[in-house]
């Protein structure tokens, strides 16, 4: 019950997070979703620092590791708004976004994860 109440918090936090970064970048129908993207990559991020921790530390099932991978992380990061963003750009027809939008989601995603797990462990 604890974990649950660890990743409710955390999904929350995090949603909370990604609604402010949606505030400062704001997504108008037909524009770039900046806003989705820059919150998927400081997830990405975030979540490779984790991870590093998380292998060094043998740290999976820790209470910090629940509140912040699983859950803040969680909350973030989106699938279906990205999901959504990318429907827009196909109905309207304007595919070079779509194309793009998801190669940067990916790609940038990938990398991300990965620049946040090597930077854990140039850390420590």
């Amino acid at each position: 019950m604890k974990t649950l109440l660890l990743v409710f918090l955390g999904g929350g936090a995090g949603s909370a997070f990604r609604f402010l970064i949606s505030k400062f970048f704001y997504f108008n129908k037909g524009s770039f979703p900046w806003s989705t993207l820059l919150a998927n990559y400081i997830g990405c991020l975030l979540i490779g620092l984790l991870v590093g921790w998380a292998l060094k530390n043998d740290s999976f099932r820790s209470d910090l590791y629940f509140f912040t991978a699983v859950g803040f992380c969680g909350g973030l990061t989106t699938f279906s708004t990205f999901s959504l963003e990318n429907m827009f750009f196909l109905r309207s027809g304007d595919y070079p976004s779509l194309i793009g939008y998801t190669l940067l989601s990916v790609l940038g995603g990938l990398l991300f994860v990965y620049i946040g797990h090597a930077l854990f462990k140039l850390i420590a």
